[in-house]
């Protein structure tokens, strides 16, 4: 089955530095096909024969060779499918790819939604079960609203860029005709 994992934390460089040649092969020798990566920011598509206990291997297999072992999240093509096609800012993304983030949930979130909306300023968001869109038309440097919003939603997850989205779903058709 065609998957995605999308590792939180990981960094180009510094702390949590995870060179990509290096993760592709430790994901290899864990017994997974066609994997394939995108920036050095954690994100790998790869073809899961049913490898059992996967999310602990990859945790352990990392932690003995990075020294880490960052949070993970894992996706179906279907899911993440879904996830690109129900994204309310398309048309934003499409006049500035850079204002659009999606987190991608562990689980379902339960967060206070008064909170949030007090935290957006200029942001606008939409939560769904898998994820949370947020258009971010002054970026997301300074926003009080990312700065908070995992703490805010109360589950695990990682954010990625519209361009990275897209390529991650680019990725997974790719692999779908591989």
């Amino acid at each position: 089955m065609i998957k995605v994992l999308l590792l939180r934390g990981v960094n180009v460089a510094g702390a949590n530095r995870l060179p990509m040649p290096e993760f592709r092969a430790l994901l290899e020798e864990l017994g997974l096909a066609r994997v394939e990566t995108h920036l050095q920011s954690g994100n790998a598509v790869f073809d899961d024969p049913g490898v059992a206990g996967l999310e602990d291997k990859i945790a352990t297999a990392m932690r003995q060779r990075f020294g880490f072992a960052p949070a993970q999240i894992y996706l179906d093509a279907a899911t993440h499918a879904a996830i690109v096609a129900a994204c309310p800012y398309k048309a934003e993304a499409a006049a500035d790819p850079t204002s659009v983030h999606v987190w991608y949930l562990a689980k379902v979130a339960k967060p206070d939604q008064m909170l949030l909306k007090g935290l957006a300023k200029t942001e606008r968001f939409n939560l769904t079960e898998r994820a949370l869109y947020l258009h971010a038309p002054d970026g997301i440097a300074r926003s009080a609203l990312v700065d908070r919003l995992e703490r805010a939603l109360g589950v695990p997850c990682t954010a990625r860029n519209w361009r990275s989205v897209q390529a991650i779903a680019a990725m997974l058709d790719a692999a779908a005709l591989g």
